[in-house]
């Protein structure tokens, strides 16, 4: 793996020094010798060698969406439809209401999680050719346990996806989250076109049964299949533990709470 080069400012002091206690992060990164241009926010910061990071989009209405337009410090907004009606007009609605307040600001990237591939998988690529029709960013698969589904998520976003393609606009995220996805993590993550994977610690505290050495372990076998195949690794996070995910090389993270994203952004050195 080629090592990346940080040509952002403001990363030269704390990112130099998680990169050195770290080198796994670096090397998690694509290289990129120039500024990436790409209008997928997600891609450019990944391609560029940041930590990404995310919030959870709130109520599914146009309000919502203004007030997270004001919120300048997330990368991206996660918006669920994996549970409940699969409702594209109310995420259309609710990303109207983004772009409206932002203005010459610009409107957040939107990343979708559809509903399982596991509940069949004609629905699954209908779901990903509507999503990706109302101009989201990223299509999120939920509870991703075979390396066979983790190609069909790959196949059904087409050709526009990075890294597979180098100048792919899309972004494909794979969340395991069940016992028999961390058993075939390695086989999931190396598939040819995974854009990133997450270990979902809810669903799998569940899947633990609330043992908290086996979903902590299990977090930790998805991020060395990332760290090994060079797959940009997420997790949720908040304001008590963002640095030492950052520090133990997750790349997107995740937030419930705004405040989360400050510190993730002082650790990770983001200034901009």
């Amino acid at each position: 793996m080629r090592p990346v080069r940080i040509r952002a400012p403001g990363l030269a002091g704390s990112v130099a020094l998680l990169a050195l206690a770290n080198n796994a992060w670096v090397a998690c990164a694509p290289a990129s010798e120039e500024p990436v241009a790409n209008s997928n926010k997600i891609v450019r910061l990944l391609a560029e060698g940041h930590a990404v990071f995310g919030i959870f989009s709130g109520e599914h209405t146009a309000e919502q969406g203004a007030v997270m337009a004001e919120n300048r410090e997330t990368d991206f907004v996660f918006y669920s439809l994996e549970s409940g009606p699969f409702d594209i007009p109310a995420m259309q609605a609710y990303m109207q209401g983004m772009a409206d307040a932002s203005g010459a600001n610009g409107t957040h990237p939107v990343t979708l999680r559809i509903p399982p591939i596991r509940d069949g998988h004609d629905t699954a690529r209908d779901h990903v050719r509507e999503g990706l029709a109302a101009g989201v960013a990223a299509i999120v698969f939920p509870h991703v346990e075979t390396a066979e589904e983790a190609g069909l998520a790959v196949s059904s976003m087409g050709d526009n996806v990075w890294p597979g393609n180098p100048a792919g606009e899309l972004v494909n995220v794979l969340l395991l989250e069940d016992q028999v996805a961390i058993a075939n993590a390695r086989e999931i993550v190396g598939t040819a076109g995974v854009s990133i994977a997450i270990p979902g610690p809810g669903d799998l505290r569940r899947a633990y049964e609330g043992d908290a050495d086996a979903i902590e372990n299990a977090i930790q076998t998805v991020l060395a299949a990332c760290k090994e195949f060079a797959v940009p690794c997420g997790i949720t996070a908040g304001v008590d533990d963002i640095a030492e995910r950052l520090e133990q090389g997750f790349r997107v993270i995740i937030v419930t709470r705004p405040e989360a994203l400050a510190v993730g952004r002082q650790a990770a050195g983001r200034s901009e």
